[in-house]
């Protein structure tokens, strides 16, 4: 410990590092849970959907054959970003929603 460091009062430092080293091992096993977790957005009537891991990868993007019968690349593409974005939203807020009570009251 360093030189005229004074821990508060009733607090162990050491027990704090333990405690530090415990919560970085839960964020971490519930990171790990968080990439196996999927969310799925859909877009148009669910017509594009896309599904997303809780670590914000693409696990998979479906689309119905119909709509590329219309061939309209456009309606595609914008189909196709909101359902992304709908995806990544859904999957920040799982990940918030899990890693909330590990994170509570950390100073960052």
């Amino acid at each position: 410990m360093a030189k005229g460091f004074k821990s508060p009062k009733g607090q162990n430092p050491m027990g704090m590092m333990g405690q530090l080293q415990r919560l970085q091992e839960q964020i971490a096993e519930m990171q790990a849970r968080l990439a196996d977790e999927t969310v799925t957005a859909s877009a148009g009537g669910g017509v594009v959907k896309v599904t997303v891991t809780g670590d914000q990868k693409c696990r998979g993007v479906e689309l119905d054959p119909e709509l590329l019968k219309d061939a309209d690349v456009e309606m595609l593409q914008d189909l196709l970003l909101t359902a992304f974005n709908s995806a990544l939203d859904k999957s920040r807020d799982l990940a918030s929603e899990r890693m909330g009570p590990l994170t509570a009251g950390l100073p960052f």
